[in-house]
């Protein structure tokens, strides 16, 4: 076990949690490497299927490492599914299609952040019926199609805690 010193800063952590959605994730890897960083800040992980893998995987849990008893997980058996249990509550989508920077969003807590596979991003008709509320990282797109499914999810939720302590 590692005994080096760490430091716990203060921090208010949002109530309730923020949720992170991924929408049909197909890369092992980037759910195990998110489902840290939800156990790492209280986030609530949920899964919209199909998974392009098993959560019983051996890279989705090593990527977590031996943090996922401390990531509450939803799984839904499809968007719609989602959409009913999250009826009420307030969302955010991601993807290269939005117009809107990701720091001009107004986070609270409890708000579902929501990102699409690795491939296939999120289905066109979601953005059509979401417009307003679908944001993007500024990246050179003449130089990239995308940034790392686990990046944009750390990028975007730091940026909704940041906003949560400033208030």
């Amino acid at each position: 076990m590692n005994t080096r010193p760490r430091t716990q800063l203060p921090f208010q952590w949002p109530d309730p949690p923020f949720n992170i959605v991924l929408v049909e994730p197909d890369i092992p890897q980037n759910t195990g490497n998110i489902a840290r960083l939800c156990a790492a800040t209280g986030t609530v992980l949920n899964l919209v299927e199909p998974l392009g893998f098993q959560l019983t995987d051996k890279l989705v849990k090593r990527a977590g490492l031996d943090y996922w008893d401390a990531v509450t997980v939803n799984r839904f058996p499809n968007l719609g599914t989602f959409q009913e249990k999250f009826s009420t509550v307030r969302k955010i989508f991601f993807s290269t299609n939005g117009s809107k920077n990701y720091t001009e969003a107004e986070y609270q807590p409890g708000d579902c952040l929501i990102f699409g596979s690795e491939s296939k991003g999120l289905p066109l008709e979601l953005i059509e019926a979401n417009k307003e509320d679908v944001c993007n990282i500024p990246i050179q797109l003449d130089h990239v199609r995308s940034l790392n499914l686990a990046n944009v999810a750390s990028i975007v939720l730091y940026e909704a805690l940041r906003q949560i302590n400033q208030s």
